[in-house]
């Protein structure tokens, strides 16, 4: 991996208000895999006091599509085409972390696997469970 991609998924990452919103920070990266954390906060909750599942989604989303950054050519960025999110477990625990793996990545579209647990001291079980498709924006740097 080129020494400066993790700089540029942390430049980039640094840019997405939603994120800063939600208190979420990039945990680690590593050539087609990041791991993003977000910690509990009673504003992430639903009516039941779990992490709402829009958090939940959205990190995930976030952590899948920096590591298909970590796989694209230095001047191009990333969306999303597509994402499904299963929820598996009521998200309860003192954060959240999301891990984006690449599984292919194509000279357009890229497929990565998505998994978000919740972390209780050591504790960390899996509560949502997805895929993703990506699209590079060859030549389209993020603004």
């Amino acid at each position: 991996m080129p020494s400066d991609i993790e700089a540029r998924v942390r430049e980039s990452f640094a840019r997405q208000g939603l994120m800063q919103h939600l208190g979420a920070r990039v945990d680690r990266v590593e050539p087609g895999f990041v791991r993003i954390v977000m910690p509990y906060g009673e504003h992430l909750t639903q009516q039941h006091g779990f992490f709402h599942a829009g958090g939940t989604s959205a990190i995930a989303d976030s952590a899948g599509g920096y590591a298909g950054l970590t796989m694209f050519p230095e001047d191009a960025s990333v969306l999303t085409v597509e994402f499904k999110v299963n929820l598996v477990a009521p998200a309860r625990g003192e954060q959240l972390e999301a891990e984006g793996r690449v599984i292919r990545s194509g000279r357009t579209l890229t497929i990565c696997q998505l998994e978000v647990f919740a972390v209780e001291g050591t504790s960390r079980s899996l509560v949502a469970l997805g895929q993703q498709t990506l699209i590079c924006m060859a030549g389209k740097p993020d603004r």
